[in-house]
């Protein structure tokens, strides 16, 4: 897939115990923005969750990932930063339950007033 140089590009690390996105630089490939649901603001959560019972394998939810987008394209607009592009190949290859978390962090990035390139192309619902 050719990447258009003008768009830096978004890329999402999603685990059961963690998301992350990261926007990174096209001609240095540096990272110039990113969030975590690592983040101080989500710790008092993620303890509560690590000592529920029964035990769940995930760890983020899609308030999460919404709040991580939402972060994230604060982030980008201080920076300067108004147009971000995905790997729709790469979001597709996600696993299903990986998927739908996807669409409220993207939804939210995009309410932040950073245009997603790419987004347009994937079959989930909200787009």
């Amino acid at each position: 897939m050719s990447m258009s140089p003008r768009h830096h590009l978004l890329q999402l690390v999603l685990s059961c115990r963690k998301i992350t996105a990261q926007v990174t630089n096209p001609s240095t490939e540096s990272i110039v923005a990113m969030a975590s649901s690592s983040e101080q603001e989500f710790a008092a959560r993620y303890r509560a969750r690590l000592s529920r019972f029964p035990r769940s394998h995930n760890f983020w939810d899609a308030k999460v990932a919404s709040r991580v987008g939402e972060k994230l394209g604060f982030r980008l607009r201080e920076i300067g930063v108004f147009d971000v592009q995905i790997d729709p190949l790469q979001e597709l290859s996600r696993p299903i339950h990986h998927q739908r978390m996807v669409v409220p962090l993207i939804d939210s990035v995009k309410r932040a007033g950073i245009t997603v390139a790419g987004a347009e192309r994937l079959p989930f619902e909200d787009f």
